[in-house]
């Protein structure tokens, strides 16, 4: 990920993973590139380093969560 600038604004949640490898994923509100910060989810390296993900707007994060709802229950 050259030239790609983060700032992890606040950690929400870190994923248990049976796997005990260095990647981890996480749930965060990061903000990339100085852009106002999103909902994020991807795996994360120890020396925190971003893998691949997904970045939701507040909108979208809330619909993700309505929806898990649905189906879940």
């Amino acid at each position: 990920m050259a030239n790609v600038q983060f700032e992890i604004i606040k950690h929400l949640h870190r994923f248990q993973s049976e796997e005990k490898a260095m990647w981890h994923k996480e749930l965060n509100l990061v903000s990339w590139n100085g852009k106002m910060p999103k909902y994020d989810i991807r795996d994360w390296t120890d020396d925190v380093r971003p893998g691949r993900g997904v970045t939701l707007t507040e909108a979208e994060f809330r619909e993700l969560i309505e929806a898990s709802e649905e189906f879940l229950y």
